[in-house]
């Protein structure tokens, strides 16, 4: 498949029987997200709100869901039947020739969201999300603190 640009674009050059699968996924991230905005990353989609939710693949028989977080660790029994031997724990194989799990991806989706929207800086208080300068001690010559 060649690189893409944007999710539609990605979906226009999957594989004819997957596109219709990978258009409901992304209907059902979005709906779980709906702040999310959708990006290219790894030559693939992705989904970010306050941090990085969710990516996905497609492939001839199968999509790869790529999940990110501790919402795997929370529904681990409901996952383990998408998990396969060339699969980690964080990528679940949905067949092309089954119904995608929606309710799953939704409460994924919105367990992540949820996860990073509790570990974001508060923007009310006036948080900022970048760590604060370090001071520094003096130059920072090779030579420095040598007699």
């Amino acid at each position: 498949m060649a690189k893409a640009k944007d999710v539609d674009e990605y979906i226009a050059a999957a594989p004819k029987p997957v596109q219709p699968k990978l258009r409901k996924l992304r209907t059902l991230i979005k709906a779980a997200a709906p702040k999310a905005t959708e990006r290219i990353s790894y030559a693939i989609p992705f989904y970010e709100q306050n941090g990085r939710l969710v990516y996905f693949a497609a492939f001839r028989d199968h999509i790869s869901l790529f999940l990110v977080g501790e919402a795997k660790y929370q529904y681990a029994d409901e996952l383990k039947k998408y998990w396969t031997e060339k699969a980690t724990q964080v990528t679940l194989h949905l067949p092309i020739d089954k119904p995608l799990p929606a309710a799953l991806i939704t409460k994924l989706v919105k367990a992540r969201a949820k996860e990073l929207e509790a570990s974001a800086p508060s923007k009310a208080a006036g948080a900022s999300p970048r760590k604060p300068a370090r001071p520094r001690s003096g130059p920072r010559s090779s030579k420095a603190g040598r007699p």
